[in-house]
Protein backbone atom coordinates (compact mmCIF):
# COMPACT_ATOMS: atom_id res chain seq x y z
CA UNK A 1 0.00 0.00 0.00
CA UNK A 2 1.40 3.17 -0.69
CA UNK A 3 -0.26 6.60 0.41
CA UNK A 4 -0.25 9.33 -2.50
CA UNK A 5 -2.07 12.56 -0.88
CA UNK A 6 -2.35 12.77 3.22
CA UNK A 7 -3.58 16.38 3.61
CA UNK A 8 -5.53 18.33 6.19
CA UNK A 9 -8.68 20.68 5.81
CA UNK A 10 -8.66 22.18 9.20
CA UNK A 11 -9.27 19.30 11.55
CA UNK A 12 -10.04 16.65 8.76
CA UNK A 13 -7.46 14.65 7.14
CA UNK A 14 -8.02 13.34 3.55
CA UNK A 15 -5.73 10.37 2.43
CA UNK A 16 -5.73 8.72 -0.74
CA UNK A 17 -3.88 5.41 -0.96
CA UNK A 18 -2.52 3.19 -3.27
CA UNK A 19 -3.83 -0.61 -2.78
CA UNK A 20 -2.25 -3.33 -3.28
CA UNK A 21 -3.24 -7.04 -4.90
CA UNK A 22 -7.09 -6.19 -4.97
CA UNK A 23 -9.55 -4.82 -7.92
CA UNK A 24 -9.76 -1.45 -6.51
CA UNK A 25 -7.05 0.61 -7.30
CA UNK A 26 -7.30 2.95 -4.55
CA UNK A 27 -9.12 4.18 -1.48
CA UNK A 28 -10.21 7.51 -0.70
CA UNK A 29 -10.54 8.37 3.40
CA UNK A 30 -12.00 11.40 5.07
CA UNK A 31 -10.84 10.87 9.07
CA UNK A 32 -11.11 13.70 12.11
CA UNK A 33 -9.82 12.22 14.92
CA UNK A 34 -10.05 9.00 15.63
CA UNK A 35 -13.78 8.65 13.17
CA UNK A 36 -14.16 8.02 10.01
CA UNK A 37 -16.27 10.72 8.26
CA UNK A 38 -15.95 8.55 4.87
CA UNK A 39 -14.54 6.47 2.46
CA UNK A 40 -14.57 5.79 -1.41
CA UNK A 41 -13.04 2.63 -3.50
CA UNK A 42 -11.97 3.29 -6.96
CA UNK A 43 -12.36 -0.18 -8.89
CA UNK A 44 -13.41 -3.23 -7.44
CA UNK A 45 -16.75 -4.39 -6.80
CA UNK A 46 -19.27 -1.40 -6.29
CA UNK A 47 -22.25 -2.82 -4.30
CA UNK A 48 -19.68 -4.52 -1.81
CA UNK A 49 -17.47 -1.92 -1.32
CA UNK A 50 -20.31 1.07 -1.04
CA UNK A 51 -21.83 -1.44 2.05
CA UNK A 52 -18.05 -1.65 3.96
CA UNK A 53 -18.37 2.22 3.53
CA UNK A 54 -21.39 2.49 4.72
CA UNK A 55 -20.86 0.29 7.74
CA UNK A 56 -17.34 2.29 8.53
CA UNK A 57 -18.68 5.89 8.23
CA UNK A 58 -19.26 6.84 11.61
CA UNK A 59 -17.33 4.39 13.50
CA UNK A 60 -13.91 4.26 15.45
CA UNK A 61 -10.46 3.67 13.51
CA UNK A 62 -9.81 0.90 15.76
CA UNK A 63 -12.83 -1.05 15.71
CA UNK A 64 -13.30 -1.18 11.83
CA UNK A 65 -9.43 -1.79 11.92
CA UNK A 66 -10.26 -4.51 13.98
CA UNK A 67 -13.09 -6.09 11.91
CA UNK A 68 -11.47 -6.21 8.80
CA UNK A 69 -7.80 -6.72 9.06
CA UNK A 70 -6.85 -9.89 7.68
CA UNK A 71 -10.18 -10.79 5.65
CA UNK A 72 -9.03 -12.88 2.42
CA UNK A 73 -10.92 -13.03 -0.83
CA UNK A 74 -10.38 -15.52 -3.02
CA UNK A 75 -6.76 -16.77 -3.26
CA UNK A 76 -5.55 -13.91 -2.74
CA UNK A 77 -3.66 -12.99 0.64
CA UNK A 78 -5.55 -9.77 1.31
CA UNK A 79 -8.78 -8.06 0.21
CA UNK A 80 -10.34 -4.98 -0.12
CA UNK A 81 -11.80 -4.22 3.41
CA UNK A 82 -8.23 -5.80 4.07
CA UNK A 83 -6.98 -3.18 2.74
CA UNK A 84 -8.98 -0.30 4.22
CA UNK A 85 -7.95 -1.93 7.62
CA UNK A 86 -4.26 -1.72 6.31
CA UNK A 87 -4.66 1.88 5.84
CA UNK A 88 -6.31 3.14 8.77
CA UNK A 89 -3.30 0.96 10.60
CA UNK A 90 -0.52 3.03 8.51
CA UNK A 91 -2.46 6.52 9.19
CA UNK A 92 -3.09 5.71 13.21
CA UNK A 93 0.25 4.90 13.73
Amino acid sequence: MKIINDTYKGSVRYVVAQTEGVCSQAIELLVEGDVILDAAFHGGCNGNLKGIVALAKGQKISEVKARLAGITCGNKNTSCPDQLAQLLRLISE
